[in-house]
């Protein structure tokens, strides 16, 4: 298969790996971002995400999530920070984007939340904030959407639903079994970002940091399915979650220990089956 990350020196110890930002966002869009529109589907239909929505969408990638907003006549608003990712999205949403049709009420940012409120000053207050990217795989995820949080909440109206989202229990995300291949190839630098499993009440612990009110909780199953084992290693990949492990050892090494994991989730047609659950909670701004 061809790598998605490629390097041409060993890294230093808890040095990132090289990787092709366009190869790996691509990976993103066209394998793995796919597998959480359950997600994204529950959550807008609670919500009667519609026509009197905006929408912020915070580490909104190549925007899967924003377009189905749209598709609902939402006015959206995405951010991030991996431009490559951003580019794509850009591609979906903005007018000359792939799909040749141009959508108003639509922001794409390459920043943080606060740089859409210094684009756009006089722009109504949000009604709906998501945090669709889970947390609870990795050590540092909460304190990342600590920061988010902090700059997007201000930008919302009062009672705004704002949407986290997380991997549920490991005993019902298969996935959580493949994942440990990245936490055991990473032990050298595991004070640098090491796999643990989800806690029940992550994010309500998210929440309360940021001073909101937990409104409301569910559960949707999100399968991740693959059409080879190739497909797959090259999907999660493209999460990220295994840049430590390729730092402390190589690509190649990686590859086939995290093909290995697939072996028993791979069905006779070649393709693999990887039944997950993920939780979400609804909270409100003060």
């Amino acid at each position: 298969m061809t790598p998605t990350l490629v390097r041409q020196h060993p890294p230093r110890a808890g040095a990132v790996p090289r990787v092709d930002p366009r190869a790996r966002a691509r990976d993103w869009s066209e394998i793995q971002e796919r597998m959480l529109v359950p997600l994204y589907e529950a959550v807008y239909e609670r919500l009667d995400v519609g026509s009197a929505t905006r929408l912020l969408g915070l580490g909104c990638g190549s925007g899967l999530a924003l377009l189905m907003a749209a598709s609902r006549g939402a006015a959206i608003t995405g951010v991030d920070t991996r431009t490559a990712r951003l580019d794509l999205a850009r591609e979906r949403l903005l007018p000359g984007g792939r799909d040749g049709h141009a959508r108003t009420d639509t922001r794409i940012v390459d920043g943080s939340p606060g740089d859409t409120a210094r684009a756009d000053a006089d722009a109504a207050a949000y009604t709906v904030v998501t945090a669709f990217e889970p947390i609870g795989c990795l050590a540092e995820d909460a304190e990342g959407l600590d920061e988010l949080l902090a700059e997007a909440a201000p930008l919302a109206e009062r009672g705004a639903a704002v949407v986290l989202a997380g991997w549920g229990p490991p005993e019902r995300c298969t996935t959580a079994s493949v994942l440990r291949v990245a936490t055991k190839l990473a032990e050298p630098l595991r004070t640098a970002g090491s796999r643990r499993p989800a806690h029940r009440d992550d994010l309500e612990r998210v929440a309360q940091r940021a001073g909101l009110r937990p409104d409301g909780s569910g559960r949707v199953a999100c399968p991740f399915g693959y059409a080879d084992v190739d497909s797959a290693v090259r999907g999660l990949l493209s999460t990220g979650l295994f840049d430590r492990a390729i730092s402390a050892t190589d690509q190649v090494q990686v590859d086939k220990e995290l093909a290995e994991a697939l072996h028993p989730y791979q069905r006779q047609d070649g393709t693999v089956w990887m039944p997950n659950v993920f939780r979400y909670l609804i909270a409100r701004t003060p």
